[in-house]
């Protein structure tokens, strides 16, 4: 199996992608832009030998094609930060996305999970005063659904940087727009990421995510399974 590339590895959900996958033995390539600082973790891991980094801009076909090369599954955890600029939602979280897809599809690489989020596509939500970015997530994960792609979309709730909670939570799982609020925390949303890679049945489904104290351990593997 090749490795598995993970796109805005620098970034506070996928640097956590690349840490549990490292963990489970796989070989990453972490994809980051030109001028992001790595997280001590991986930093760590890139100066041990054992994480592959590729700095580029998500707009360089070329060099996203170099990244993607011989790659088995890719991981999208790019996502648009907050900025002056309102035409950064659009250029991430829809265009950008594109531009990984059109990539996958030139090197054959076939398997993708996008991180989007939970929401995506509706109007009134007052994430969409950044920039409409739950409008631009929804076209992302569009482009991603026409792809010819074998696809899976994780919609994550609020994110929490509290990785403790990961052990302490179990996490709600459902289909698309069921969800509306609540919180999960980043390194549980990571797991479910790895996990919808080792999990077809995930594939050409939008699943979202939340987490809770009150919630019963239950893996993707056992939620998928369970009858619709």
């Amino acid at each position: 199996m090749g490795p598995i590339a993970v796109s805005g590895a620098s970034g506070k959900t996928g640097w956590r992608v690349v840490d549990e996958a490292l963990q489970r033995g796989l070989v990453v390539r972490a994809i980051v832009r030109p001028n992001s600082v790595m997280p001590p973790p991986l930093a760590e891991a890139e100066r041990q030998g054992r994480l592959q980094v590729f700095r580029l801009e998500l707009n360089t076909a070329e060099a996203l094609h170099h990244a993607f090369n011989g790659c088995c599954a890719l991981v999208i955890a790019t996502g648009a930060r907050p900025s002056i600029n309102l035409a950064g939602p659009l250029q991430v979280d829809a265009f950008g996305v594109r531009s990984q897809l059109k990539a996958c599809a030139a090197v054959g690489l076939s398997r993708v999970v996008l991180v989007s989020s939970l929401c995506a596509g509706r109007w009134r939500h007052p994430l969409n005063l950044f920039g409409l970015i739950l409008l631009w997530k929804r076209l992302g994960e569009r482009w991603l659904e026409q792809s010819g792609l074998d696809w899976t979309v994780i919609r994550p709730g609020g994110l929490s940087e509290d990785d403790s909670r990961s052990g302490q939570e179990g996490v709600v799982f459902s289909g698309a727009d069921q969800q509306s609020s609540s919180s999960i925390p980043r390194r549980l949303v990571a797991q479910v990421c790895l996990d919808a890679l080792d999990e077809p049945e995930a594939c050409g489904r939008i699943i979202e995510i939340t987490s809770s104290a009150q919630q019963s351990r239950c893996s993707l593997g056992e939620w998928l399974a369970q009858p619709v």
